[in-house]
This record gives C-alpha cells, structure tokens and sequence, in this order.
C-alpha cells in the first residue's frame, strides 16, 4: 500500500486483480506507462481462481456462431502453450457419445436465431462437423494434433470404465492451466519488473508499475479515488488520468463505487468438486472427458496431478450471497459421474475441496446462462474527478484463455486515451518461470538434479520446479542464503521459503498460502499442523503476536470450511 499512498497519482489506475486486470497492467508496464493496479482481496482470489483451469478454443462457441471468439481462443490456446509451459498444458479430450443425429436440427436453429430452444444432448453428427471445423482454426501456429474418432470397441478398448452404450467417442486436444493462481502472480511480478528504472534507488522511487492487494476503491471524492486497506481500514486519495475497472462480476458495483451507476453484468455461478479417487482417476486414462448433459450443460471430469477435478455448474448467481458449491450441484456432480463411468461409485468422504465462482458474463436477461456470450467487449464513459475529465473503461466478459489479447485490446484503448504508441508486443514473450523451461521430459529431471543441492533433495527441488517453473531457481537460492528449517506436517514447505513469498508476493492472510500461493488447499492437504506452522513462519516477516496468528488460524479455518468444504483436521489423533 505504501507504493501507492507515498505517490498518490499514476497515468493509469486498474481496479481489479483477476486475471484480465493483471494482464492488462502487465502490458501497460511494457510500453512504459505508470500504472498502479489495487484488488481488494487477493489477487486471483475470484473467478480467476475459480476456474475449470482449462485454456480451450472453446468449441461449443462455433455453435452459436462466434467464429472470431474461438478462432482468437485457439490461437491463444497455442500461444499460451509456448510463453508459459511451466503451467499451462496440452491436455488430451474425450466427448463420449450416446447418439447419431441427436441436435442436428436444434444446432442450426440455434445458430440462425441465436435461441436456445429445448436443451439436447449433441449426437457424433454434430460433434465431428464442429471438431472439423475446430481444427480448421488450429491449423495456423497450431500446437496439438488434430482430432480423431472412433467407434464403441475401440472406445472402451482404450477407456474401458466408460459407459457401454456409447456410440462413438471423439478425442482432441486443448489444454489446462494446473495452477491459475500462479500464473496469474507471474504475469504480475513481469509487469512489476517491467515498470522497474534506474539504479540505485527504491523501487518506490522509480518504479513506473506499482499493484497492491487488499486496497479497495470505495468511493470517489473531490480529490479523487478513495483507495480503502482491507486490512487495517486506512484510507487515502488517488488520483490517474485512466481508471480501468476490471473487477469481473463485479463491475457494476464499483462504477457505483465511483459514482456512476452501470447494468452491464449478469454473472453466473459455476461450481467445481475435487475428488480424492484413485479409481476414477485411473478411468480417465490421463484424459479429460467432456461432454454435453442431456439438459444442455458442459461436463467436465479430468485428473490434476493425484486428484480428479469434476465440473461445472451455469447458474444465475446472486451477488448478495458468496459462492459456494451447493449440495445439489454435489448431487449433480455424482449423477453425472455415473452417467459417465456407471461402475464407478463416489461419496461426499472422497471431497477434498470444492469451490465456485462467478463468470463475468454480460446481463443476459431471458437468455439461458448456458448461452450467454464469452466475448468479452470494453464500455467506456467520461468521469469528472478531482477537476479533470477522466476516461473509465469497464472490461464486460473475458475468459482465461483470451486473458493476453484481451489485455493487449485493454491496454490500446488506454494508449489511445493517453495519446501514446505501443513499445512491445507480449504474444511472444515468455511469462515468468515459462522462460527458459525445458522442452522435454528428460530436460525437466535434468533441471531438477542439477539444483538439487544442500537440505534440498530432488523430491523438494521438483515441488518448486512445479510450483514456480524456472523462477525455483530465484528461490533456492534464497532458501540457500539462509538458515531453512523444513515443516514437519508437510515436505512440500519450509520456513524460508514462506518468507520469500513475504517478501516476493504480498500475503495479506494465512489463507493466501494455503489456496494460492501452493496448491496444498486444492488437494486436500491443509492439516492443522501446517497451518500453525505456517502462521508462526509468517509472524516473523509480518509482525504478527500470538494473538494475531490465532486470529489467522481460525480465518483460515472459516475461509476454507465456508466456501470449500474443508474441515481442517489434526495429524495427531
């Protein structure tokens, strides 16, 4: 917060820390523009943390006739693929498939009259036309083989969990984001770095990139934005001569914030359960299967890592309420797995974790939520703040896989607005730890021996691979300037290490650790060991008493049961 109150004022102001608002940031440092970004909670703590971690073309787009969304997602796809391997995926998809000609003739009426009319399961018709045409937008820069279809023998020959009356089954790629947080943190850290000048002075001195999390804007004045700390209730004035709103689902809300009242949302919730399913995970042979529901809706069930990701929900979502995965779409979850592999049997006990968010989608009135645009558009209208006229630009839509383009799109109307020319192009430049990454299997383990030195063995030296890319190495050798002492309730943290996300990646909260700094929340690892370790590790760094780690301990305890289901448990009987 410093960074901003000690030089109130900035060329650019981006509310909103999701992904869409750091990419923009990050490319506005690139072209040399002094932009601040505050979040009022974490970053990526909303629907940027609460996706399908899916970076797809999005086919089931081409159906309603939005050629120019899935040709740019496809294109993204293959680009996110090359500037940030260390999180992004190829991932190989199933679509089982029970019928022929089932949609044929909904689908065209859909895509003449832009209607939904009566929900209907897509039969192999349908499915290997659109895949077809999938493929032709992938066939420039394209980065996955194209797709293949097969009949029900060698369908189960390959899957053999999967239902026996199937028809067909259809097989593609695209790709998944294992850890949206981080990447999400990469593309911030680049965007600081970028904004970094000069030499021996403070980064609060020259620094022309400067982003804060837990600084809401919550009001507008005479002076300008009043900028709120989530954590200690302090506030002050800022001043830029762009304001970007990017808060999502929430955009209406803050352009109300800043006094000027806007209805371009209608957000819809979508849920997401992860299962802790050896069986299942084995079922889905290392792939994702993905189909449509006879009721309309895309289903989604694909391994990450150990666990099994199982999703999603489309529900008009009420904005009073924090979002959370009900037990009817628990309940749904499990009809659809079964619909999926009938011998398989899952209960609530193999829930690790659940979480929801909601999708920043435009106000859709009485169309389904299932049929609601993902294009994303920019609204821009003039404000009067602190004696100038102030451009506010509102980002309505956005998807993940789109997030770069869209910031680019972002960032040139801001430039327009500044009067200034674009510097760089970012659709090749590596993200973070993408930079450098092995290209091969063999170089990855390569990589992994070669900085496996010291306390760090190579099963620890692999969790920060995996967790920050090529960037692990900025951390070992932080963990190697000091005295580390390794956790005792997991080998997957140490104390040092806790103190380099300190001092490289803005905690607000014991929580932040758990669910979007590692990915130990998502897979059912938090314990109530490691959460007091990990409260004592940061009361150092932060200044916390006793009292005030307690305070953590049971906010996260809260945070994690509320609105993941977690019910943090002790190691110890």
């Amino acid at each position: 917060m410093e960074a901003l109150r000690g030089r109130p004022h900035a060329q650019v102001l981006v509310i909103g820390g999701g992904i869409n608002g750091v990419g923009t940031f990050r490319d506005l440092a690139l072209q040399g523009i002094d932009v601040a970004l505050v979040e009022r909670g974490d970053y990526c703590q909303g629907a940027s943390g609460a996706s399908s971690h899916m970076i797809h073309g999005g086919i089931r787009y081409l159906e309603n006739g939005e050629f120019r969304l899935v040709r740019e997602s496809v294109v993204e796809r293959n680009r996110l693929l090359k500037i940030a391997p260390h999180y992004v995926k190829p991932l190989q998809t199933t679509i089982p498939i029970f019928s022929t000609f089932s949609g044929i003739l909904a689908a065209p009426m859909r895509f003449l009259t832009h209607r939904q009319g009566k929900p209907r399961e897509r039969g192999a018709f349908l499915i290997k036309a659109g895949l077809t045409m999938y493929d032709f937008f992938s066939r420039d820069g394209g980065s996955v083989p194209r797709h293949q279809f097969k009949g029900r023998a060698r369908a189960l020959a390959e899957l053999p969990a999967l239902h026996p009356g199937i028809k067909y089954a259809a097989s593609y790629y695209d790709a998944s984001v294992h850890n949206p947080e981080r990447l999400t943190l990469d593309v911030l850290q680049d965007g600081e770095k970028a904004g970094q000048a000069g030499a021996g002075r403070t980064a609060d001195e020259t620094s022309r990139a400067r982003a804060t999390n837990y600084l809401a804007a919550t009001a507008i004045t005479g002076q300008g934005v009043q900028l709120t700390d989530q954590l200690t209730g302090e506030a002050f004035t800022f001043t830029a001569d762009v304001i970007v709103n990017t808060t999502g689902a929430w955009v209406d809300d803050t352009n109300a914030a800043l006094g000027s009242a806007t209805a371009f949302m209608g957000g819809t919730k979508g849920s997401h359960i992860v299962l802790d399913h050896p069986e299942l995970l084995a079922a889905c042979g290392g792939r994702e299967i993905f189909f449509e529901h006879t009721d309309g809706r895309i289903v989604l069930i694909y391994p990450m890592g150990d666990r099994v990701l199982v999703g999603t929900t489309d529900i008009d979502a009420d904005m009073s309420q924090d979002a959370v995965c009900t037990d009817s779409e628990i309940d749904y979850f499990f009809e659809l797995i079964g619909h999926v592999f009938p011998a398989i049997s899952v209960t609530r006990n193999e829930i690790v974790y659940s979480f929801s968010g909601v999708r920043p989608l435009p106000r859709h009135d009485e169309t389904a939520p299932g049929f609601v645009s993902r294009d994303y558009r920019i609204e821009r209208a003039d404000r009067a703040v602190a004696g100038a006229t102030v451009p506010v630009l509102s980002l309505v839509g956005g998807k993940w896989t789109t997030f770069r383009a869209l910031s680019e799109h972002l960032a040139n109307d801001v430039l327009a607005a500044l009067g200034a020319e674009r510097k760089t192009s970012t659709s090749k430049l590596a993200i973070g730890g993408g930079a450098g990454f092995p290209a091969t299997d063999a170089a990855v383990e390569s990589w992994i021996a070669a900085h496996a030195r010291g306390p760090v063995d190579a099963a620890r030296a692999g969790v920060l691979f995996t967790r920050y890319g090529t960037r692990a190495g900025l951390v070992l050798d932080y963990l190697a300037a000091g005295d580390d002492d390794a956790f005792e309730s997991t080998h997957e943290l140490s104390r040092r290490e806790v103190e380099f996300m300190v001092e490289h990646e803005q905690i607000g909260h014991l929580v932040d650790v758990m669910i979007r700094r590692t990915s130990l929340a998502f897979r059912g690892l938090v314990t109530a060991e490691l959460l007091a370790e990990t409260a004592n590790a940061l009361a150092g760094p932060l200044g916390w008493s006793k009292a005030r780690c307690q305070d953590e301990i049971h906010h996260a305890e809260d945070v994690l049961s509320r609105l993941h289901g977690v019910q943090v448990q002790s190691l110890i009987a």
